[in-house]
C-alpha cells in the first residue's frame, strides 16, 4: 500500500505550469488520505479563476495514479482556507526571489 509521504514525494515533481515551483512547495496540497489502493487529496490553486486549474489537477491525478498499488485518486478543489504567499515553502521563497 502506498503512503501519504510517498504520495507527497511524487507530487514534488508536478510543478505549477506558470512557476518553476511544485504543487507541494507551492503549498497547493492540503491534505493526503490513502485507504488501500485509492487516495484522496484536498488541494487549492493560487486564486479560484486559474486558467489552468484543470491541467493541474489531471497532472496531480494522473502523478498519483501512476504510482505502484494505487488504483484510483481523488482530486478535492477547495479554495478554503484561500491560498497566500505565505503558504509557500522556503525552496520555493527563494526561487522566488521573496
Amino acid at each position: 500500500m502506498v503512503t501519504k509521504e510517498q504520495v507527497m514525494k511524487a507530487l514534488e515533481s508536478v510543478f505549477d505550469p506558470e512557476f518553476p515551483i511544485s504543487v507541494v512547495d507551492m503549498g497547493l496540497i492540503y491534505d493526503v488520505k490513502v485507504s488501500k489502493a485509492s487516495v484522496s487529496v484536498s488541494m487549492t490553486l493560487t486564486n479560484p479563476g486559474c486558467p489552468m486549474s484543470s491541467v493541474i489537477v489531471n497532472m496531480v491525478k494522473n502523478k498519483i495514479e501512476g504510482l505502484k498499488g494505487v488504483k484510483a485518486a481523488e482530486i478535492e478543489l477547495t479554495f478554503d482556507p484561500p491560498w497566500t504567499p505565505e503558504m509557500l515553502s522556503s525552496t520555493a521563497k527563494k526561487k522566488l526571489g521573496l
